[in-house]
């Protein structure tokens, strides 16, 4: 073998060396905490560092505790997966709602303080979030919002407009004008430009900020710590699983059976939509 026959065999395998490795770090932590959901507690203790679970020791008994309602002797998670659901879905169909013009617009319209709007989308996030909490705490408390689920979407939808317009300009930037043009020659007007021919070419990166926001919204913990603290009842999963990990009594089976509920949602959506994510993520990227 020459030496670039020695260099491209040796890369390949580099390279196959580096995926495994780098799979090995993010399943194995899941599989082990998937491991321990499924185990009783007793089996556990005895054999701590087991990544097997034998068919005669499964059980489901821990996401049956998990799931059922507080009152009835469970943790309530069924609760906090309705409400982390109706506010991530809110909070990412508003964004979009906000966004998409909001992207559009600066992308093609052309009107005084086009570049200082740009810059500003990102300048948002010089600026840690612990930062804009306790003013948030403030005026949300007068207002009457503190406490309620509509107060934390709208917290939400300030901390992910306005990289969900800055992704969204870079990918509209990217579609040919000259297809707008033709439509417009046609008779088509502004809106129906947009329906008809923008929002259809933009689905991949529109799809990408939808997860991207949905993610946001569904792990976010320090704002809903802040806001819903003394409403129980309309704790989110991250707040709930908080609730387990503080809790002395509660078996670290039960713990590991709440954050296998909180991360698999994710994981299967990530999954299920992880092609259109990535073109949404990577298109524009050369023009934006």
């Amino acid at each position: 073998m020459d030496r670039d026959q020695v260099e491209t065999v040796s890369l390949r395998w580099l390279r196959r060396l580096v995926i495994a490795a780098f799979l090995l770090i993010t399943v194995l932590p899941f599989w082990y905490m998937l491991v321990l959901s499924v185990r009783p507690i007793e089996r556990l203790l005895l054999d701590p560092g087991s990544l097997w679970v034998p068919l005669g020791e499964l059980t489901v008994a821990t996401y049956t505790e998990v799931l059922k309602a507080a009152e009835d002797g469970g943790q309530g998670f069924l609760t906090f997966i309705r409400n982390s659901g109706l506010v991530a879905l809110a909070a990412t169909l508003l964004t979009l709602l906000v966004a998409i013009p909001g992207a559009y617009a600066v992308s093609r319209l052309r009107f005084f303080g086009r570049r200082q709007v740009n810059a500003l989308f990102l300048a948002v996030y010089l600026f840690p979030s612990i930062v804009i909490a306790i003013p948030l705490f403030v005026i949300f408390t007068r207002a009457g919002l503190r406490g309620s689920l509509f107060g934390l979407v709208l917290v939400y939808i300030s901390q992910t407009l306005p990289v969900s317009v800055y992704m969204l300009k870079n990918y509209f930037e990217t579609i040919p004008i000259s297809l707008e043009e033709s439509a417009a020659i046609d008779g088509a007007g502004r809106f129906g430009i947009i329906r008809r021919i923008s929002l259809p070419l933009a689905a991949p990166s529109i799809m990408a900020v939808a997860l991207y926001d949905f993610m946001i919204a569904w792990n976010e913990f320090l704002f809903a710590l802040l806001f819903l603290v003394d409403k129980p009842d309309r704790w989110t999963v991250s707040l709930g699983l908080s609730l387990l990990a503080d809790g002395v009594e509660v078996p670290k089976t039960v713990l590991m059976a709440g954050s296998v509920i909180l991360t698999l949602p994710i994981v299967i959506l990530f999954f299920a939509s992880e092609r259109l994510l990535t073109e949404g993520l990577t298109a524009g990227a050369e023009k934006g």
